[in-house]
C-alpha cells in the first residue's frame, strides 16, 4: 500500500496536487537585517514589511530592516557577559524596607 498522500508512491504527490490559496500569505522575499550595534549585516528570506532599502554586496537593492541585537552584538554569544555585584543587595534591601511591619495582624 503506498503511504498516506501518494497515489504512486511519491510522498509529495499530495503537496503537488494541492496548491496555495491566492491572495492570503504574505509576501516571502529576501531582506537584509542590519545590527545597530555592531554593524553586522545578514541576507536572509523573511515576510517582514520594511520601508527602508539597502544596496546589498551584490550590487542588489532588498528590503532593510534594522535590529537591536544580533548574535554579533548579544552578550551571550560575544562572551563579554556582565557580571552582576550581589553582595550587599540582601542588606541594601534590609536598609530601605528593613523598618516596615505588617501592622493589621
Amino acid at each position: 500500500m503506498p503511504p498516506f498522500g501518494s497515489p504512486a508512491g511519491d510522498p509529495f504527490a499530495l503537496a503537488k496536487v494541492q496548491a496555495m490559496k491566492k491572495d492570503i500569505h504574505p509576501e516571502y522575499r529576501e531582506v537584509v537585517f542590519q545590527d545597530l550595534a555592531s554593524d553586522f549585516a545578514f541576507l536572509t528570506r523573511s515576510t517582514i514589511r520594511t520601508k527602508e532599502t539597502i544596496t546589498w554586496t551584490d550590487g542588489k537593492e532588498y528590503p532593510l530592516y534594522k535590529i537591536d541585537v544580533s548574535s554579533k552584538s548579544h552578550p551571550f554569544f560575544t562572551g563579554k557577559q556582565r557580571v552582576v555585584n550581589t553582595s550587599g543587595r540582601v542588606d541594601q534591601f534590609r536598609k530601605r524596607f528593613g523598618g516596615i511591619t505588617n501592622k493589621a495582624k
